[in-house]
């Protein structure tokens, strides 16, 4: 069997246009946002976090989402932040596997509860147990090695964050090298 070239073409457009999708975006509690008198640690517990997710902090004036260490994170220790941003909704990218720690900095807000951490697997297909790390969070993730950059967007989200999957780029990358070769093979 011949596959022509526009065919194979269009596969490769489809596939990587739609593996970038599959990446979950975590609504930051919910409808509730980045807010005192939420619970954070209930909201994540039941979550999966992965490389290549995003968490996206819903929050108006008067709130900050700072990425910051473990220990400033446990202290709700304010001014040591890897990064820190309070012009609006602002989406953080999960990057790197490891324990990522989000503060509000404003003063009392963090021992108010609005702190969160997320454990971030290397590739969501490793475990199907949840991976949030319930406990006082900070923003941005330490265990980048380098400071994250802080995105600020308004992007709406309507996309359910339990219901979601995502997939490694690896693994797309695997999918288009193997559909190359297959096509090159059957041609």
């Amino acid at each position: 069997m011949t596959f022509s070239n526009p065919l194979i073409l269009g596969f490769f457009l489809v596939i990587n246009v739609a593996v970038p999708t599959l990446a979950t975006v975590h609504t930051v509690g919910d409808k509730s946002g980045w807010a005192i008198g939420s619970d954070y640690n209930t909201w994540a517990s039941d979550k999966t976090f992965a490389v290549g997710d995003s968490l996206v902090f819903n929050y108006g004036a008067g709130h900050t989402v700072d990425e910051v260490k473990e220990s400033d994170y446990k202290s709700c220790t304010t001014g040591n932040s890897i990064s820190t941003d309070s012009s609006g909704p602002t989406t953080i990218p999960l990057k790197k596997a490891g324990t990522h720690y989000f503060i509000c900095a404003v003063p009392g807000h963090c021992t108010g509860g609005m702190k969160l951490s997320v454990k971030v697997k290397a590739s969501s297909s490793a475990s199907s147990a949840p991976s949030a790390t319930p406990s006082p969070s900070g923003k941005g993730s330490p265990s980048d090695g380098t400071p994250a950059a802080t995105t600020t967007t308004t992007t709406p989200s309507t996309q359910s964050a339990s219901s979601s999957t995502s997939i490694s780029p690896i693994v797309a990358l695997f999918f288009t090298v193997s559909w190359i070769l297959i096509s090159y093979i059957l041609a």
